[in-house]
């Protein structure tokens, strides 16, 4: 960048989102998302970018004992980053533990299956568009199990 696109004046456009800012106590975690076993708290950017984007909350509430099933997702940008805990996916043929700081980028139309994570497994998910479809697909290759809660 040079100098002298730093003192040019900056012409804002005016966009189709809004501002949002989603405190703690604001939103609750809900079932009835994609998956029973899962709890999701909305976090307000579906509504704030008008469906542009999704980002939710998501955390384990029930023990994995079948997980998501393989599938992919009819989005253009997906990731996962893990806040708490881990969980164990198989992406297409490889298996990939998730862990506390991770990022996971999940290309658009990838087979993956989430067959494994931990109590306090938490994540924050981003996908645009926030109505992302899910789509159930054959597997590549065989599912390890999961690990028994105590």
């Amino acid at each position: 960048m040079s100098v002298d696109s730093l003192s040019k004046p900056t012409t804002i456009t005016p966009s189709a989102t809004a501002f949002s800012h989603i405190g703690e106590d604001d939103t609750d975690y809900k079932s009835g998302g994609l998956r029973d076993f899962f709890l999701y708290r909305d976090l307000g950017i579906a509504a704030a970018t008008n469906g542009q984007v999704v980002a939710q909350l998501v955390k384990a509430n029930m023990a994995p004992e079948e997980g998501t099933g393989w599938h992919r997702h009819e989005a253009s940008f997906h990731i996962v980053i893990m806040l708490k805990g881990w969980a164990r996916f198989m992406y297409e043929d490889k298996e990939t533990l998730v862990k506390t700081g991770d990022c996971v980028h999940q290309r658009p139309g990838i087979r993956h299956y989430l067959f494994d994570y931990s109590p306090d497994m938490e994540y924050l998910e981003i996908v645009s568009p926030a109505d992302f479809t899910t789509v159930d697909v054959e597997g590549p290759c065989p599912v390890p199990m999961p690990t028994p809660w105590k």
